[in-house]
């Protein structure tokens, strides 16, 4: 009978839970995705774009909306339900009836831990192709008609490693320029520097070539076969023809290429192992490098440096990738994980936000001590960019957990705050939580604080918050009445009066 009355009194406390967590994950997800309408909308409009891009543009935005949301709906539904259950007097009614706060908590626990296994197989799985998505068809835009993409004051590369222009002033309606600077670099036997006091833009009716009509302007130009003279010519009217600018969109259809956010846990684990391997190679050439240059000074034979363990194989995968990759055989079809295997195994992903670092072997003789550090410095940082990126995703899905126990103490303690307390309480632990992993995070990829302190610090914050309220409402005493928002003001800040006060005291 006690096991059935607990059983009841578990589905209880989940099914009061459910409406308060869909209405917040709904409300949050629709508000912060009207605010990325808001900012990015105007980027797309005039650019001749079918509707059906822009609306996959922000339905690929979702995924990554949900990741954040969750945690936060987590939050308002366990403070909205206990608040309630606190003010009208059922929690107290449990606790007469020998029900301690931490069974209640019990069935709360268990949902959350649900909830964090969805965030986390929705960040690991989902999100990651979501933002490979996103990223390829952002792309494909940029290329649609780029002179609205030009910015006023910088050089915009209109050709890749060919054609830049700068321009003090951009009308894209009208498609008018002014004080315009061209760097032409197509011709490698010849440098051109074009200046112009306006100009106009058009295309060619196929769309793939942009005009540009100058006006009032002189060229600069340089033979690389003559660096000793220079020619300058003058101009009232100067037309140029840039070939193969094209203004048709057209969506990639096959994208090898990820990024950090773009990649499973599995995946970024052999990014870092690789890059340890790397770090590794990289202090034994150091090494030898010393050594022989030691020999050398005190006129020594050099030595055969002995051959460095194998680092080329695959580093062995955890027990959280080997459970997915049985998930993955028994789900996906043969064929098409077959065909992926050699393509994943062939471009080891590297992330966007550093350039490719060549860490192949310098030779001892050639290479400098600057250059290995700088080696060594690209590898760790290659390597914490991909832990930072891993501690992430595994630190907003425990957030689920570690809110949840936030949640209870403060709605069960403070009943009478009612709305005001959830939104207040609930917008305050949002943005020190979202700030913390902002920071965090580029503190993380600068090699300033170990990864996982930069991506779970908020969490232990808030742990470490949690567990003396769970405490003060579990001992026995504590009552669900009283709990308003002047009590809950006075506890987190009432030792400022109290020290004023202390002081005006000892002055008197």
């Amino acid at each position: 009978m006690a096991r059935q009355t607990v059983r009841i009194l578990s589905r209880y406390i989940l099914r009061q839970h459910l409406p308060p967590l869909g209405y917040a994950l709904a409300a949050l997800t629709f508000a912060m995705l009207v605010n990325q309408i808001a900012k990015q909308f105007g980027n797309f409009v005039g650019k001749g774009l079918p509707w059906t891009a822009i609306v996959e543009v922000f339905a690929l935005s979702i995924p990554f909306i949900v990741a954040m949301t969750l945690p936060m709906a987590v939050l308002v539904a366990v403070l909205y339900t206990f608040s309630h259950l606190a003010a009208d007097n059922e929690v107290t009614a449990m606790k007469a009836s020998g029900i301690s706060v931490r069974r209640l908590l019990a069935p709360v626990i268990g949902g959350a831990t649900v909830v964090a296994l969805i965030s986390l197989f929705w960040n690991d799985q989902i999100l990651p192709r979501s933002n490979h998505q996103l990223r390829t068809l952002l792309v494909d835009i940029q290329r649609k008609k780029p002179t609205f993409q030009l910015k006023e004051q910088v050089i915009n590369e209109v050709v890749a490693g060919q054609f830049f222009l700068r321009a003090a002033r951009i009308d894209p309606a009208a498609n008018t320029l002014n004080d315009v600077t061209i760097y032409d670099l197509g011709d490698p036997e010849r440098r051109r520097i074009i200046l112009a006091d306006s100009g106009r833009m058009a295309y060619t009716p196929g769309g793939t070539d942009l005009y540009l009509t100058l006006i009032d302007g002189e060229v600069h130009e340089v033979k690389r076969a003559d660096t000793e003279h220079f020619n300058r010519t003058f101009y009232a009217v100067n037309r140029i023809k840039v070939a193969g600018v094209s203004n048709t969109f057209e969506q990639t259809q096959n994208d090898e290429y990820r990024g950090d956010r773009e990649m499973t846990i599995c995946a970024m684990q052999e990014v870092v192992a690789r890059a340890r391997q790397d770090m590794d190679r990289v202090r034994r050439e150091t090494l030898a490098s010393v050594t022989a240059e030691l020999r050398r000074i005190g006129k020594l034979h050099p030595l055969t440096p002995p051959p460095g363990p194998a680092d080329t194989a695959a580093p062995p995968p955890t027990a959280y990738c080997r459970f997915v990759g049985a998930i993955k055989r028994l789900v996906a079809p043969r064929a098409a994980e077959a065909a992926q295997t050699p393509v994943r195994l062939k471009r080891p992903p590297v992330s966007p936000r550093l350039p490719p670092t060549n860490l192949s072997y310098v030779g001892q003789q050639s290479a400098s001590p600057s250059a290995y550090v700088q080696r060594l410095r690209a590898a760790r940082q290659r390597a914490a960019i991909y832990e930072v990126e891993i501690q992430k995703k595994l630190a907003i899905a425990a957030a689920c957990l570690i809110f949840a126990l936030l949640g209870m103490p403060l709605a069960i303690r403070f009943p009478r705050g009612g709305v005001g307390l959830v939104i207040g309480t609930s917008l305050a632990v949002f943005s020190v939580y979202y700030v913390g992993l902002i920071g965090g995070e580029e503190l993380g990829d600068r090699l300033i604080v170990p990864p996982f302190l930069a991506m779970w610090t908020p969490n232990l914050i808030f742990l470490t918050l949690s567990i003396p309220l769970l405490w003060t409402v579990r001992r026995a005493g504590s009552t669900a009445h009283g709990g308003d928002w002047d009590e809950l003001k006075e506890q987190l800040f009432g030792w400022v009066g109290r020290i004023r006060n202390a002081k005006w005291g000892m002055r008197n």
